[in-house]
């Protein structure tokens, strides 16, 4: 190690962001664990790394103790003896003197190498780490790497994702080389570096696909309720406006319909029939807000008066219950409210 050494790490600091102390205190550890395992010493020793020359050196540690204390001549000393060296020191005192072997320089070239290398891996690792979860629930553009019998690989920036089967999309085909859109799920930190699930069979890849497509729930005017998605299927949303002026279902399609079908043809869906979402306390509200009091017979008035929400599931399984000692007022009622609202029912 020498000055240039020294120099290429200052380098490395201002490159990659990669501590020069921490590497020089990993360096004199690692020195350590070197210099006892090659030179068996009883003693306590400590190495020290000049910060601009780069030279190594190794000092051997011995506690100032009083004489009817002495234990250990490789470890302690007496205070007696310790005056000696210098009348300044007192009991407590350490006592360091030099002992570096001649042939340790190459010793600690050949560690600080290693450490160097195995530094600026963690932190790569680090920096992808903290790049990704950064993106986690957010939608990454990737190229497939290959494809096993139950695992998909997506490359991902400089790192390699997994997409498990559970989390692709049935009958999907994934080729080496294929541009794909993925929902990054899942990032963990592991001993060899971060580790990324990726899926096509999310809720959250419609979501957040909306979200790209249409400008008023980027914009927070129109709300995702729900998501309801069984992947290359069958696939539902909830929306809301909280602008009265402006039609979230119509916003959501687009003009001719452009904005669900970009959404369709990246997640690979047939259709996505969009919903109001409603929030259970206020259906009723809804109902005569939306449609009015509509009457037939007297029969919808008098049954919104009964409407009872008996499931609710993320707004997208709402079910109406209206029960009624006049059967056929609660079959007409049923049959219009059904049609006004397109809720599913249950007759009771």
């Amino acid at each position: 190690m020498n000055h240039e050494f020294m120099e290429a790490l200052d380098e490395l600091e201002k490159d990659r962001g990669i501590d020069k102390e921490v590497i020089i205190d990993t360096i004199e550890q690692a020195l350590l664990t070197a210099y006892k395992k090659n030179f068996g010493s009883a003693q306590n020793v400590r190495v020290s790394v000049d910060r601009e020359g780069g030279e190594v050196r190794v000092y051997s540690q011995r506690r100032v103790v009083d004489e009817s204390d002495l234990y250990d001549t490789f470890l302690e000393i007496e205070l007696a003896d310790a005056i000696k060296i210098d009348p300044s020191y007192q009991l407590g005192d350490i006592i360091e003197n030099e002992v570096t072997p001649k042939d340790f320089g190459r010793i600690a070239a050949q560690t600080a190498k290693q450490v160097v290398v195995q530094r600026i891996r963690e932190a790569e690792r680090e920096i992808v780490y903290n790049e990704f979860i950064e993106k986690e629930s957010e939608i990454v553009t990737g190229e497939i790497a290959r494809a096993t019998s139950k695992t998909v690989y997506v490359n991902v920036g400089k790192i390699e994702a997994s997409m498990p089967e559970n989390e692709q999309i049935p009958g999907e085909v994934y080729k080496a080389g294929q541009k794909i859109k993925v929902y990054i799920l899942e990032v963990k930190k592991t001993n060899k570096g971060p580790q990324i699930v990726v899926s096509r069979s999310h809720p959250g890849l419609v979501k957040r696909l909306f979200e790209m497509q249409v400008v008023e729930i980027f914009e927070g005017l129109v709300q995702i309720k729900s998501v309801s998605r069984e992947a290359g299927s069958r696939t539902k949303i909830a929306v809301q406006s909280i602008d009265e002026k402006i039609d979230p279902i119509g916003a959501c399609v687009g003009p001719k319909g452009t904005r669900v079908k970009a959404v369709v043809d990246v997640a690979k869906e047939r259709n996505i029939p969009i919903r109001v979402g409603v929030n259970s306390g206020s259906l009723e509200k809804h109902i005569l807000e939306k449609y009015g009091r509509v009457t037939a017979e007297g029969i919808v008035e008098s049954a919104l008066d009964k409407v009872k929400i008996i499931e609710d599931l993320g707004y997208d399984n709402l079910v109406i219950s209206i029960k009624s000692s006049d059967v056929l007022m609660c079959v007409k009622a049923h049959e219009l409210i059904a049609d006004k609202t397109k809720y599913p029912l249950h007759v009771g």
